[in-house]
């Protein structure tokens, strides 16, 4: 069947004249927008390219009753939200219905976000989103869509430049062709980023997840990106994805994006987390304010409603496993993005996201190490703010218990230590030269060490 396009008309209700209206920010002073690791919600996970518009105030409405007073707070719609016929278990690229305005630039589907009606866009979900005292974000493809390329649709703020006059089919998405890439020093490839991020600008957008961006690293069109966020006037925090980042990008990645993504899709499987845990070794000297190496989504409670991978299901990792994960992301200081179904949380899966010695953690430590990773045992640090050190210890063998310890010297510890163990709750004192304890396959514990000289 041959591909369809809804085009929706005159839809700006209140124009945006010019840029000149709106403050550019400087260079780099998006780092300021996200000194802590970004919290939030994601829709990937739970439903895929289907997500609609109750299901994100459902869990909007989640967030800000049980996780917003823990910093929880971004509310993130992810891919083809401008489909109207997409489906589960992968994507309709047979005949799907594309949702865009004549300036080749998609709109949410109305089908699936009724409150876009009228050319509104995400403008009322976002607004119902910000009342609650949350923020709101969008996943789109890098690129320019194919049938703006193949309708030639203007390109808004230039004099008759048209979509067809700056893409090129080299580097297309291999996974999903609804984009051809946009060559960035064509003149009004520069204009078309800017003319989506004053329309995100508009509806109100907090955070931008922009998808195969990563592998190749695409360095052209993310400056025309952090250009055009630079520009539109708003404070929109940059998350670059999927797949691994090269070490080789982080110089320029983390001058241009506040977070970017070290491995593709991280799912509910014990070889996804140890991956994960390999390929961040390189990435530690990249943790910094507002620039933040990312774990991707915590696929954890319940997901895959409508997802990719499996059928809906609670999270398969044990609740060791889970442990692991979380400790890994917080110590890490990755943001925290929750795929599952919010209201479907039981307690043990709220309790994760809600511990407050935890959470202060993520927000707060510095100096972020990791001591050794062999073997089997991984040990992770950090510094808190009154002088104390976290610890995070890991066993990921398979098969084995084992002890997994460290000198307290190399903690920069010496003397008895007071021992917080952060999920338990338990108090503890330290006398010897070293600390650790037997841990089982795959699982973890997650000290704070307080020196009493």
């Amino acid at each position: 069947m041959k591909n369809k396009i809804t085009l929706v008309l005159g839809i700006v209700l209140v124009s945006i004249s010019s840029h000149s209206q709106y403050k550019t920010f400087q260079n780099e002073e998006f780092k300021q927008w996200a000194q802590t690791p970004p919290m939030g919600w994601n829709s990937w996970d739970c439903y895929g390219p289907t997500v609609e518009e109750h299901e994100v105030k459902t869990n909007a409405d989640y967030m800000a009753k049980e996780l917003k007073k823990f910093g929880w707070e971004y509310v993130v719609v992810d891919i083809r939200w401008f489909v109207e016929n997409d489906k589960a278990g992968g994507y309709n690229q047979t005949d799907p219905r594309y949702v865009m305005d004549e300036y080749g630039r998609y709109m949410p589907a109305v089908n699936r976000f009724p409150s876009a009606k009228d050319g509104q866009g995400f403008k009322p979900l976002a607004d119902y989103i910000h009342k609650k005292g949350l923020k709101f974000g969008i996943h789109i493809m890098r690129g320019i869509p194919k049938k703006a390329v193949e309708n030639k649709l203007p390109i808004k703020g230039t004099n008759g430049i048209t979509a067809d006059q700056v893409y090129s089919t080299a580097l297309q998405c291999e996974w999903l062709r609804d984009n051809y890439t946009v060559l960035a020093d064509k003149p009004g490839a520069q204009e078309y980023y800017n003319s989506i991020f004053e329309l995100y600008a508009k509806w109100g957008v907090d955070f931008i997840k922009i998808d195969d961006l990563s592998r190749p690293y695409h360095e052209g069109e993310i400056n025309l990106i952090r250009n055009a966020i630079d520009k539109c006037g708003r404070k929109i925090v940059l998350s670059t994805s999927p797949g691994e980042t090269p070490i080789s990008a982080a110089s320029h990645v983390s001058t241009h994006a506040n977070m970017w993504r070290m491995v593709d899709d991280v799912w509910d499987t014990w070889p996804h987390i140890t991956h994960l845990m390999d390929v961040a070794q390189k990435w530690y000297p990249y943790i910094a304010p507002g620039t933040w190496p990312d774990c991707d989504m915590i696929p954890l409670g319940r997901i895959s409603i409508r997802g990719e991978r499996g059928k809906d299901r609670m999270t398969r990792l044990t609740k060791d496993e889970q442990y692991t994960l979380i400790t890994f992301f917080n110590i890490f200081k990755s943001p925290l993005f929750f795929g599952g179904d919010l209201p479907s949380n039981d307690a043990f899966t709220l309790s994760l996201l809600t511990n407050k010695e935890v959470v202060k953690m993520h927000n707060e430590s510095t100096d972020v190490k990791e001591l050794f990773q062999k073997d089997g045992k991984i040990a992770v640090t950090s510094k808190a703010k009154d002088g104390s050190v976290y610890l995070a210890l890991f066993n990921i063998a398979d098969n084995a218990s084992q002890k997994v310890s460290v000198n307290l010297s190399d903690l920069g510890i010496s003397g008895s230590v007071d021992v917080l163990n952060m999920w338990t709750g338990e108090k503890s004192k330290v006398t010897s030269t070293e600390i650790g304890t037997d841990l089982k396959p795959h699982s973890s514990v997650l000290y704070q060490l307080k020196s009493k000289k």
